[in-house]
């Protein structure tokens, strides 16, 4: 039996004046890949934040490790061991590769290091540009920096954030061996758009819709699931 390493139940989250999230829940069980589905606005992107406390809850509970963190400030709940890869990267355009790479690291030691090693040889455009400013690197070299600089850490567990968004489809296929490769070391929460990539990476899928959970199943179900792909993600 798999071990459950995220355990979201019922969240609510305002932004603002708007009530983004009005009952969300969804678990992850270690080693896989959960791919949170849904149309443009109905709150994937407020789902990852609110579970790194970027965006706080109003209510509900988030468990991680059998530890709830849903009142920790976003710095202690990274620490923990949860990175996040959001949705604009994030790359420091006047720092370098290395820079960005080094801001990053919590700690250098072997262990990281190694790890280093493993997303040059992932990315290896990251190492050819290695002393190359951020803002001087395409979208799809950016989306490679944003993904290594949370991998490099031990972080249990990765949030990320349409990867996919923006990119070619040569760059998308390095993207999806990227998450595979990273699935056998760590856990991985997805947000995606792309429903192939979806496809392609996920173990299980949750579906959001207008703030509220209402689907979930194994991923090769949902190819199979006509009715659920065209009322909740457009898909004919």
């Amino acid at each position: 039996m798999m071990t459950t390493l995220l355990d979201v139940q019922d969240i609510q989250t305002f932004i603002g004046q708007y009530h983004i999230l009005q009952g969300v829940s969804f678990t992850v069980k270690k080693g896989e890949v959960t791919v949170l589905l849904g149309r443009n606005g109905a709150g994937k992107t407020t789902t990852l934040r609110s579970i790194m406390g970027l965006n706080p809850i109003s209510k509900g509970s988030i468990v991680f490790n059998d530890e709830e963190i849903h009142e920790l400030a976003p710095y202690d709940i990274a620490r923990k061991g949860i990175g996040f890869v959001p949705e604009d990267q994030g790359v420091f355009s006047g720092l370098t590769v290395e820079e960005n790479m080094k801001v990053a690291m919590q700690k250098q030691d072997d262990q990281t290091l190694a790890r280093m090693d493993k997303i040059l040889t992932l990315f290896p455009d990251l190492k050819k540009f290695w002393k190359k400013q951020g803002g001087y690197l395409s979208g799809g070299q950016k989306q490679m920096l944003s993904i290594a600089r949370a991998y490099l850490n031990h972080n249990e567990l990765l949030l990320i954030d349409e990867p996919s968004k923006g990119l070619a489809p040569i760059v998308v296929e390095k993207v999806m061996e990227s998450i595979m490769e990273m699935k056998e070391q760590t856990t991985i929460v997805l947000v995606e758009q792309n429903f192939r990539m979806a496809m392609g990476v996920g173990d299980t899928f949750y579906i959001i819709d207008d703030g509220q959970s209402v689907g979930t199943g194994r991923m090769k179900e949902l190819a199979e699931n006509e009715e659920l792909k065209r009322k909740y993600l457009g898909i004919a």
